[in-house]
This record gives C-alpha cells, structure tokens and sequence, in this order.
C-alpha cells in the first residue's frame, strides 16, 4: 500500500517539475517583453519592474489552469498590462491627491533652455493624448508605435487578426493626430 502511494507522490513531483521547467522555459522567452509593456504604461523603471516581477508571479500560480500553452506569450502580455494599467490610475489617483500639478510645473520652470521646457511639454501631452485612448486603441499604439512591434508580432501577442491591429493602429493615429493637431501650428 505505501509503495503505491509513493509511487503517485513521485508522479506528481515529476509533474509539478515538469510544469516548472516547461514555466521557466517559456517565461526566459516572455521576461523582457512583460517589462518593455508595463514599462510603456507607468513608464517608471521601478513600477515597470514591480509589475513585471507581480505578473511573473501571478502567471507562476496560475500557469497549471492556461490551457493552451502556445499562447503564453500574449496571456502574460495581456495580464501585465491590465496590472500596468491598474497601477498607472492608482498613481494617479495618489498624485491628484499630492497635488502633482504643482510639482510638474515647477520641474518645467527649473528647465534650463527653452527647448528643454518645450520637448518636455510636447511629450508631456503626447503621453497625456494615448493615455485618453481607448484601451484597445492604447495598446496597439504602445506596442507598435513606440515599442516597435510589427503588425503580425502585435497580433499574436494580442490574439486578434492583422487587419484588426491595422485597424486599431490607423484609428489610433487618427484620433492622436486630432488631439494633437494643435502641436502643428507653433
């Protein structure tokens, strides 16, 4: 009787560091990825790589439930943003109430140069125009237009079709070239 139990908890030991080894694998190919999204929305060192390290750890409890494996990559990307995301409006939410306005106005007015002040205030409202996008608009637009993702990366991460990411990506331009067209005349 013992030797059969010991049998089954030799199994599962197997499995459970198969598990891990196949984890491991997969999330050496994904580490990077994970940090570059989180790092697109807080755009905070610190806060990139303590949501990276959150997600690892979440997709690590988790990764017995993910049924379809292929798709690693993408689910770990969506749940990084989602927590990215959840962070980015907690800070703001605890900038608001520090008062924050005053803090990014008097960095500006301590900018040596004139140019300094102006490519400040410029990416300033470039960060502030994609923070209002739609959510599904924001993250094509981080992952293709500022990370450098082609098309077809950007569709398997997302698991959508090409065409919905071209689609996004041009509706993404659209209403930031709109929001930003002020930017043009000065």
């Amino acid at each position: 009787m013992h030797e059969r139990a010991d049998r089954l908890a030799g199994n599962i030991v197997t499995l459970d560091e198969d598990l891990a080894r196949e984890f491991e694998a997969r999330l050496v190919e994904s580490s990077t990825l994970a940090f570059r999204v989180a790092f697109s929305v807080l755009r905070q060192r610190e806060d990139a790589e303590d949501i990276a390290q959150e997600a690892f750890a979440k997709a690590y409890r988790s990764f017995r439930q993910l049924r379809e494996r292929d798709r690693f990559r993408a689910w770990l990307v969506r749940m990084t943003w989602r927590m990215a995301l959840d962070r980015h409006r907690a800070n703001k939410r605890r900038l608001a109430r520090e008062g924050a306005e005053a803090d990014l106005q008097t960095r500006l007015a301590s900018a040596t140069t004139g140019d300094a002040v102006l490519a400040n205030e410029r990416a300033e409202q470039l960060w502030l125009a994609i923070d209002e996008l739609p959510e599904k608009l924001r993250l094509v637009i981080v992952l293709a237009g500022i990370q450098g993702h082609d098309i077809r990366e950007v569709a398997t991460l997302l698991d959508v079709p090409d065409g919905t990411v071209k689609s996004r990506l041009f509706l993404a331009r659209k209403q930031l070239r709109e929001r930003l067209s002020w930017m043009a005349t000065e």
